[in-house]
């Protein structure tokens, strides 16, 4: 089940409210625990049995850990083997199996049907985040099981983020008071998250998906720079509305979940992309990684070793792909390298900051190309078409791609991306425009987005969701 689906909209959803709000305080975790653990098995029927297995190890180790603190590294390691261990088997036994059987020229390794659970790289982060965290004592620990089961199996941030750490919502857990105002802050984040991805990633993935899904022979220059364009704001439109419509729905039952997403792509260096992109994911791999190895504390080499490290396991995390290893390890480690060491400041001193746009943009197209398309050496040849100005094979420039709607919707997402959000951020900030702005306005375009997005999901079956893959 899927945010935008009309299941969730209209049956799944308002139940849920309706169930929680007349509830008494006594059972309303229990509530939304049930409706989380239905929300999963409605996808993966199978596999919300390891999820409670997962909930239930943790939850037991969580006791023994804060009840003998003096073997708490020899728990801690058990405790990271054994989460890291089930993600392992399920997301990357066939790669390695698959791999080292290719190295040594012989079946050693026997591959086997593994289906990934859906959002399990994100609650394995959420659990260790909450048994680390409690290791250095940095939190308290819950006894109360249903309680635990519920910091990491709530809906709205379970199947694709953002990643939240216990200490975040320690307290909400227990006791939280939702108001109208802050549920009303999460109906419209809620809606402006739908219509991210109903209006615009629906439209721009149909773009993408369909070029992509040629040979990269019959295709051109203009349409391969087409797709990585679509697919550059698919995949900000798809996650980042998934994000806000997270955040939306923690807010309407009480829950703060920080922001996952900055404005990434009006970031003046890859750096400064870095830190807006995907916030929760490499926050917590600063913390849990980065910071464990060293950080930036013990000398330059050490650091530049430490961020290549950590941006190879950001590209493994995404998915069991060599794609994915260099896209993180290679491609944006060695840069994001080169820029501690020298581009950064050479970005910094630049007079026209509109060159640190293309450069950023540039960087981040072309890492997209890697991202998305299968095969590592598929997309080195979708990059080489991108930048040999090869005009033949003109036919596949079709009508589905050159039309009216397709044009708008790119426009929009060129400008909501960036620029159109900077504005409606000082429209908000700005005291003679803000009562206008949130009393009248933003209430017709809240609405306004809601009718065109019912009108797209009964038009369209067209509803794909990039995250589900990791």
């Amino acid at each position: 089940m899927v945010f935008s689906s009309m299941i969730f909209l209209w049956l799944f959803l308002p139940l849920t409210l309706v169930l929680y709000f007349a509830s008494n305080d006594k059972i309303k975790n229990i509530i939304i625990l049930v409706a989380s653990l239905i929300f999963y098995a409605w996808g993966e029927p199978k596999y919300i049995l390891l999820m409670l297995l997962s909930i239930f190890i943790n939850y037991i180790i969580g006791l023994i850990l804060d009840k003998h603190r003096k073997h708490g590294k020899l728990i801690l390691i058990i405790d990271i083997a054994i989460n890291i261990g089930l993600l392992g088997y399920f997301k990357y036994y066939n790669f390695f199996a698959c791999n080292l059987n290719k190295l040594i020229n012989n079946n050693f390794l026997s591959l086997k049907s593994i289906v990934l659970p859906i959002g399990i790289s994100f609650y394995t982060f959420q659990i260790l985040s909450y048994v680390i965290d409690l290791y250095r004592d940095e939190i308290k620990v819950q006894k109360n099981f249903f309680n635990f089961a519920l910091y990491v199996s709530f809906f709205p941030q379970l199947i694709a983020g953002p990643i939240v750490k216990y200490r975040d919502v320690e307290k909400e857990i227990s006791k939280r008071l939702v108001n109208i105002e802050l549920f009303a802050s999460g109906v419209r984040k809620f809606v402006y998250g739908l219509g991210k991805k109903v209006i615009f990633a629906n439209t721009l993935a149909l773009i993408a998906d369909t070029i992509y899904s040629y040979d990269v022979s019959q295709l051109n220059t203009p349409v391969v720079w087409l797709a990585a364009i679509a697919y550059t704001l698919q995949i900000y439109f798809d996650f980042s509305g998934y994000s806000d419509m997270a955040i939306g729905l923690g807010r309407m039952f009480g829950f703060h979940f920080p922001e996952n997403f900055n404005l990434p792509y009006i970031a003046e260096s890859i750096t400064d992309f870095w830190r807006r992109w995907h916030i929760s994911l490499l926050t917590w791999f600063k913390e849990y990684l980065y910071i464990p190895l060293g950080g930036n504390r013990k000398g330059k080499i050490r650091t530049y070793i430490n961020l290549l490290i950590v941006f190879f396991v950001t590209g493994l995390w995404h998915g069991a792909s060599w794609n994915f290893v260099f896209w993180g390890g290679f491609y944006y480690g060695i840069i994001l390298v080169l820029e501690r060491i020298f581009f950064k400041k050479i970005l910094d001193n630049n007079k026209f900051k509109f060159l640190n746009h293309v450069y950023v943009m540039l960087v981040v197209i072309i890492g997209w190309v890697i991202f998305r398309v299968d095969g590592l050496k598929n997309a080195f040849e979708y990059i080489k078409l991108m930048f040999n100005f090869n005009f033949n094979n003109i036919y596949v420039i079709t009508p589905q791609f050159i039309n009216i709607k397709n044009y708008i919707i790119i426009t929009l997402s060129i400008i909501l991306c960036g620029p159109g959000q900077m504005l409606i951020n000082k429209i908000k900030k700005c005291n003679s425009l803000k009562r206008i702005y949130s009393v009248y306005l933003e209430t017709v375009v809240v609405s306004f987005i809601m009718i065109v997005c019912i009108f797209e999901l009964v038009a369209s079956s067209y509803n794909p969701f990039i995250y589900f893959r990791f």
